[in-house]
């Protein structure tokens, strides 16, 4: 892809807009995950170390107007924990605050400008309001690839005023994303799991011509199965989704792409944690039982079919890994894949959804080469979606 990094710019004495994305999931204000926060050290560090001084410009929730508890202003805290600078903090992202905020800045400091969603002309991407906004900076780097989904005034109408680069966090999934699916080493498997076909169509559609083999795992898989006539039971299952899923197993085939569905499964007869389980082969599925997770020979296929594989992307749990013992599935799976990534043979990249949670609950989370904490914007990234803030870092002009 063609976009300015943000090493490739000289930061020292100039006022950098940074566009993070601070959406943390936060109750009575104290924040659950701090990853987004963390993920962005990296950035902060070079922007303070070469002397930048820094605004950063963030959303937080869906905020109708100004809205005290959207307010940014909790997270500062946590900010300087992860970062460790001082934070300062303007009461909004223009006019006279945040230019008394710009005037008092100094080389190697950083400031945070209050919720860009307080102004209803960011989420309508308003040019007057980008304008403002780009008139408190010299340089708009954006590492919000979490939020580059979306074309609003502080993703991609910034970068309409300003030079525009890629902070470091963006760089690592733009690259990690044409690793995986845009110039990807071959062959190529998805792991897709979730429960629901209808809201992965485009997903599927999307994959079944860029990938060799497509795992499906999860409530996805019983609409494929019921599609192909076998029993899936009590099962979560879309019987309304049948002639979709023909519809993609037959472009698959066009596309030699082979679909791989679970050959085994864990069934219950009433479900609930440490509920008795037995393991059946898929064919031989009873019509009263339920399917809640993929069985060992299910995952020993995975595990063959990986051996041959050169990259891997990984999206959604195969069965319903929040409770144990119907976790194993998910679990085995996502060892297997560490384990083919540390003999170094495999590039694997993974994320959206809960995709992250049970690569955590499953202890693999570090064995992949990369997971990216973006939940819309990779969807709608494997979709085969332009993404509005990626595509106006690559057509705007170079920072001098």
């Amino acid at each position: 892809m063609n976009f300015q990094s943000l090493k490739d710019i000289d930061v020292k004495g100039k006022i950098v807009l940074l566009r993070a994305d601070l959406n943390v999931p936060a109750e009575n204000g104290v924040i659950s995950d701090t990853t987004r926060i963390d993920r962005l050290k990296p950035t902060l560090d070079y922007l303070t170390k070469n002397g930048a001084k820094t605004l950063v410009l963030s959303h937080f929730g869906r905020p109708k107007g100004v809205t005290p508890e959207f307010s940014l202003k909790f997270m500062l805290p946590a900010l300087e924990k992860s970062w460790g600078v001082k934070v300062g903090f303007a009461d909004d992202c223009i006019g006279a605050p945040a230019e008394a905020a710009k005037a008092a800045l100094q080389n190697g400091q950083v400031t945070l400008l209050e919720n860009v969603r307080f102004h209803a002309e960011e989420e309508k991407n308003d040019m007057g309001f980008a304008k403002q906004m780009a008139a408190l900076g010299q340089v708009y780097c954006n590492d919000a690839f979490s939020a580059a989904h979306r074309a609003h005034a502080s993703t991609e109408g910034l970068a309409h005023f300003l030079p525009a680069c890629a902070g470091f966090l963006m760089e690592a999934e733009l690259n990690a994303l044409s690793a995986a699916l845009e110039a990807p080493e071959r062959p190529v498997m998805a792991i897709v799991g979730g429960s629901k076909v209808s809201t992965k169509i485009s997903v599927l559609e999307n994959l079944v011509k860029k990938v060799d083999y497509l795992f499906l795992g999860g409530g996805m898989a019983n609409t494929f199965l019921f599609a192909d006539g076998i029993e899936v039971g009590k099962s979560l299952c879309e019987r309304n989704m049948v002639d979709e899923a023909r519809r993609i197993q037959a472009a698959a085939k066009a596309a030699n792409c082979q679909i791989l569905l679970p050959v085994d499964r864990v069934i219950v007869d009433k479900f609930g944690e440490n509920a008795p389980f037995e393991i059946v082969l898929t064919n031989a599925m009873p019509a009263d039982r339920e399917a809640v997770d993929a069985g060992p020979a299910t995952i020993a296929m995975l595990r063959e079919k990986l051996a041959s594989c050169k990259t891997v992307l990984w999206n959604g749990p195969l069965g319903v890994f929040e409770v144990r013992p119907f976790d194993a599935g998910t679990n085995a799976a996502a060892q297997a894949v560490a384990d083919a990534t540390s003999k170094g043979g495999l590039v694997s990249v993974a994320g959206g959804g809960d995709t992250v949670s049970a690569l955590e609950h499953a202890g693999c989370i570090d064995g992949f080469t990369y997971v990216s904490s973006a939940g819309g914007a990779f969807l709608e990234w494997m979709e085969g979606k332009p993404l509005p803030g990626v595509e106006a870092l690559t057509k705007q002009k170079k920072a001098a």
